[in-house]
């Protein structure tokens, strides 16, 4: 049986073309943009050829080396593209269809698919994978001329011709992941919320409560741009913990404490003053990737009598996930072009990994066109 590794590896092509510039992660603080064997669609698979992409906070981190990868592994994993090639066993889709795809690819078939947890999809038995099969971090991903989708019956969504795919290219990991940090914390008409952290995810999180109806939404963070940036994608009230006790004005606000607290950041001090902001019966949900130790003081914790309730998300993705999410742009309902500050072609990939990882510049998110 060809594991996914080596369909991932192929070389063969039926274009002719066998090869392509990719962004190659070779060790800690050393990526380059290489000439790669370009992949060819097996039986469920397809081939994309890139329009538009974005490097990721994730990504800086597998450059720093807190999220071990394998050397030799394209990264990146929000990918718009054009359908190359079309593996056998595909229906519905034609070469030249523009789609967008999920992060996280789910075979739709494994124990976690079928219990309704797809972004733990291991394409096996069981859960081993912890995080899922993500384009950048266990395949090979999108900051690359083509990319090769896996289970592409269940994980291509066709873009309507209306919309560009600045419109559309964070849906596929960051404001997926926002949007279910409100969904999750099962936010209600006229909640209200507090988003601790204003980076992209923080941002599509705060977008995604008044989606949900919430009628208080309260962003934190200590830079003034992204406050800013903040007001403009639904949030009501910015606080700065620099000017001010964030968790007191939280409860002035709000009478007690918020219905819900999203966690978009992943450090103690973010989860902790989630804790400590909300009322008692109120949802914790953290979105954040937390790299050490994690505590929980008692009394943040109420000593467990508060009747919180703690969730964690990750990506949701899929093709009806994607498509949902492309309707939700199309009817307007939400914008997620501002947060796309910069653009730069793969050849600077480099230069732009420096601007993102830095925070120069005002950026938040950075497209990449291959």
């Amino acid at each position: 049986m060809t594991t996914a590794f080596e369909t991932l590896e192929r070389t063969e092509t039926r274009t002719g073309v066998k090869t392509m510039k990719a962004t190659v992660f070779h060790g800690v603080n050393d990526i380059r943009v290489d000439e790669v064997p370009r992949p060819r669609a097996g039986v469920g698979e397809a081939v994309i050829r890139v329009t538009l992409t974005t490097i990721c906070g994730t990504d800086v981190h597998i450059l720093r080396g807190e999220y071990p990868v394998r050397p030799g592994l394209i990264i990146g994993h929000e990918p718009v593209g054009v359908i190359e090639e079309l593996g056998p066993g595909l229906t519905g889709y034609k070469v030249g269809d523009r789609v967008l795809v999920g992060a996280i690819t789910p075979c739709g078939q494994c124990l976690a698919c079928l219990s309704g947890h797809q972004a733990q999809c291991g394409h096996g038995n069981g859960y081993e994978a912890l995080g899922g099969w993500r384009f950048g971090n266990t395949i090979h991903g999108s900051q690359a001329e083509y990319l090769l989708v896996p289970n592409a019956q269940a994980n291509m969504a066709k873009i309507p011709d209306e919309l560009t795919d600045q419109q559309v290219v964070l849906l596929a990991d960051i404001a997926s992941t926002g949007f279910s940090g409100a969904e999750s914390g099962q936010v209600k008409i006229g909640d209200s919320v507090v988003v601790f952290a204003q980076g992209p995810i923080g941002l599509c999180a705060t977008a995604g409560a008044k989606l949900m109806g919430a009628a208080l939404i309260i962003g934190v963070d200590v830079d003034d741009y992204r406050l800013a940036m903040a007001r403009k994608m639904g949030a009501d009230v910015v606080l700065d913990p620099r000017k001010v006790d964030v968790v007191e004005e939280i409860k002035k606000l709000t009478g007690g404490g918020v219905d819900v607290a999203i966690e978009a950041l992943g450090t103690q001090q973010t989860f902790e003053n989630c804790l400590r902001s909300l009322r008692p019966g109120g949802t914790l949900s953290s979105l954040g990737v937390y790299s050490g130790k994690l505590q929980m003081p008692y009394d943040a914790f109420a000593a467990g009598l508060g009747d919180h309730r703690i969730i964690t998300t990750l990506c949701p993705g899929g093709k009806e996930r994607m498509r949902r999410l492309i309707e939700t742009v199309r009817r307007g309902r939400v914008d997620l072009t501002p947060p796309l500050t910069h653009t730069f072609p793969l050849d600077r990939i480099k230069e732009a990994y420096d601007l993102f990882a830095q925070r120069r510049d005002g950026v938040l998110k950075v497209a990449i066109r291959p």
